[in-house]
């Protein structure tokens, strides 16, 4: 199976990271004036964090919130598409003027993950002689490392306390990391979709779409950045796959049922409207994304466990402090609801389980705006910030 590729039109460069000379939007960027230690007793020398921000910074920085985004989100968390921003902002009905998380009265901060591939250091990024992009010598990453990136980005902008820390899915594993490795510095934390600990099921998945993209002949070991041609295939195999597992059965039953696309005959060689819809969201993925950053990223939240080298689950959520809202999405089949429903009952500060209605699976957190809005709200009435 190939990523589509619509005849007439320039092929998809062999990453679709960011890059050195390319437009840089909103961005902003921290570059660390020391290495980074990680967990797996290597270091990343001089790592930079691409972010971007809405609002203004209160004199004292008391209204600071902390965005958190998933796999294979980034930065733009709102506004438009233009030169250096390939897609729109993927919580634009969250982050602005009068919305949830009001940019008149909170000062938002996105950061791109370290490991990622819009702005911040991960395997498509040049190492620091600038020779070559770091391709398969990227080092090992968990979410604990993630973290200990961003607390260095807070610690630049002089930021000692998040007023809340939010993210969902992946992004939700770095809030929880948050709260738990730096208490004193997570205000207030909402989990959306996530969990303690990446379950073997989760993992399994995982392990499908690394090996579509380990296959494909294309990814040369990881270092194909410069040979012209990336490992496409694979990577369009891998998002088809997770894509499946990031909507719901009740979704695409009702959207495409077993219709055809268009004029095409399935009996024939052709598509069925799910393939079409699955073969678009590949190409997407490819032209905006890096095959190395999805399995840097993709490893780490299978590495992701919040009571590793703490005692277990429980111990590690007890040191939660922050007043805690953890949300699931009802039809969620990849990160089901009794994994949120554990996380509201092991941390101390968290009220009872609150449940997202919605068709769309495990992407309920970002399509279902005026459910999330409500949970951004109440967990914003536990903070007081001075105005900006």
């Amino acid at each position: 199976m190939n990523t589509p590729h619509t005849p007439g039109a320039p092929l998809p460069p062999a990453s679709g990271a960011w890059r050195e000379g390319d437009p840089p939007g909103r961005r902003q960027w921290h570059l660390a004036d020391k290495p980074l230690p990680l967990e797996s007793g290597h270091e990343l020398p001089r790592i930079r964090l691409a972010f971007e921000t809405w609002g203004r910074l209160a004199p004292d920085r008391s209204n600071a919130v902390l965005v958190l985004h998933a796999l294979t989100g980034d930065s733009h968390v709102a506004g438009p598409t233009g030169p250096g921003h390939p897609t729109p902002g993927w919580w634009d009905g969250i982050v602005g003027p009068g919305l949830a998380l009001d940019t008149d009265r909170w000062f938002i901060l996105a950061p791109n993950v370290l490991g990622g591939c819009q702005g911040s250091t991960g395997p498509a990024s040049r190492r620091p002689d600038g020779r070559e992009s770091w391709g398969s010598a990227f080092p090992f990453l968990t979410p604990r490392d993630q973290v200990a990136a961003e607390a260095e980005l807070a610690d630049a902008l002089g930021i000692e306390r998040w007023a809340l820390v939010v993210g969902g899915s992946m992004g939700g594993m770095r809030a929880l990391e948050w709260a738990v490795s730096h208490p004193e510095r997570t205000g207030a934390l909402l989990l959306l979709a996530t969990t303690a600990a990446a379950s073997a099921e989760q993992i399994a998945w995982a392990n499908i779409q690394l090996g579509a993209i380990r296959s494909d002949p294309h990814w040369n070991g990881g270092n194909y950045h410069h040979t012209g041609h990336g490992p496409h295939t694979g990577l369009g195999l891998a998002r088809r796959l997770a894509h499946i597992t990031y909507r719901s059965e009740q979704e695409l039953a009702g959207r495409f049922g077993r219709s055809p696309q268009d004029t095409e005959d399935p009996w024939r060689g052709g598509r069925y409207q799910v393939e079409s819809y699955l073969d678009h969201q590949a190409a997407k993925l490819v032209r905006r994304f890096d095959a190395g950053s999805y399995v840097v990223l993709s490893e780490a939240m299978n590495s992701h466990d919040i009571g590793r080298g703490r005692g277990g689950t429980r111990a590690a959520l007890g040191r939660v402090t922050a007043p805690a809202l953890v949300a699931g999405v009802d039809t969620d089949r990849l990160y089901p609801l009794a994994q949120q429903a554990e996380l509201a009952a092991l941390i101390p500060t968290a009220s009872h389980l609150r449940v997202i209605q919605s068709p769309h699976g495990h992407d309920g957190f970002l399509t279902e705006t005026e459910q999330v809005a409500a949970l951004v709200k109440e967990i914003l009435t536990t903070v007081r910030p001075v105005a900006p």
